[in-house]
């Protein structure tokens, strides 16, 4: 099957070092932001494929792929993002026009595709990587890397382009093709987007404190926000998230985004470290200066209470114009 939309991606690694925190209690209600501010991260998917989990791992159950959800959903997040109604781009697969079907029956079509997939690269004796570029390339491409060696590689994905592309080259930004170009046939870079999405296991923070922290709030990712929430009950808004987390690691924080920002050494946010707090402004009509927090985890992503919970990306336009800075608990 050929891609036909690239997403072009800027992942920042997590930095692995941490911040020292103490505070005070209290209580009240809290802040709200958009479903549109959430963006992808190599950590994280887009709310918008993250939507789809339940659905996928659905039909990943159906078609015997269980362990492949993941794969499943970050092919997902290049594909389309999540949006539209053939968010798989599964449509070609059956031999119809693209986005011919619907989202249930194009998640179904995808997972069935790749598990057909999965089952030749086993016959062929391929790796996991070969049949990740064959989504993109077609079946035929596990024949051919059987035939060369039986591993994926970068340089065996370029030369199938360029065969099947007669060596037309296009113009392609992402910054994973230094070069600019890629062979007019499918996406030769397809498994170095997609391993974008695949990192394993959690965030790793080399500060106790943070890690802790950072533990608790990922139990939570992918769920609803909850104005006025504070606990795993009741469900979460920002404020409530870290005080919550920051209380499980042995922190005590105010109840509000207004609160804590009162209580924290102010930072830029180029001095920030992960486990600091992060603040914004104006995410909606409250008389408090403050409406919404979130935790730093360095390379300017934070995880906050969205909606669902989860990564977002500083450098949008959305957190971009809110910003106020970062703040470090006081000691």
């Amino acid at each position: 099957m050929k891609l036909w939309r690239w997403l072009a991606l800027a992942a920042l690694p997590i930095l692995l070092i941490g911040g020292l925190f103490f505070a005070v209690i209290a209580s009240d209600d809290d802040e709200d932001q958009p479903a549109s501010a959430i963006t992808a991260d190599a950590m994280n998917l887009s709310a918008e494929v993250y939507k789809h989990k339940l659905t996928v791992e659905k039909y990943c159950k159906e078609f015997g792929i269980s362990d492949q959800v993941m794969v499943i959903l970050a092919i997902m997040q290049v594909e389309s993002g999540g949006k539209g109604g053939d968010v798989m781009q599964a449509s070609e697969s059956l031999g119809l026009p693209v986005n011919t079907l619907d989202t249930e029956a194009s998640i179904k079509q995808g997972v069935k595709y790749f598990a057909s997939l999965l089952k030749s690269m086993k016959a062929a004796g391929v790796d996991l990587n070969t049949a990740i570029q064959s989504y993109n390339y077609g079946g035929g491409f596990i024949d051919y890397v059987a035939r060369h060696g039986k591993k994926y590689t970068l340089e065996l994905a370029t030369s199938f382009a360029k065969e099947k592309s007669g060596g037309k080259k296009v113009t392609y930004t992402n910054a994973v093709a230094k070069d600019g170009w890629r062979y007019a046939y499918g996406n030769m870079y397809y498994v170095s987007v997609i391993s974008q999405y695949l990192v394993t296991g959690g965030a790793k923070f080399d500060d106790k404190t943070v890690q802790a922290i950072m533990d608790e709030a990922l139990k939570y990712q992918g769920t609803r926000y909850v104005f006025g929430g504070s606990t795993p009950t009741t469900g979460f808004d920002c404020s409530g998230l870290t005080s919550w987390c920051y209380g499980k690691a042995g922190i005590k924080l105010p109840r509000t985004a207004q609160a804590q920002y009162d209580t924290t050494a102010h930072l830029n946010i180029k001095d920030a470290k992960p486990g600091d707090l992060v603040f914004f402004h104006s995410t909606y009509d409250t008389a408090d200066y403050v409406t919404h927090v979130g935790i730093y985890v360095g390379g300017m992503k934070m995880y906050n209470a969205g909606d669902p919970l989860g990564y977002a990306d500083l450098n949008s336009s959305y957190w971009h114009a809110h910003l106020i800075g970062a703040g470090r608990v006081k000691k």
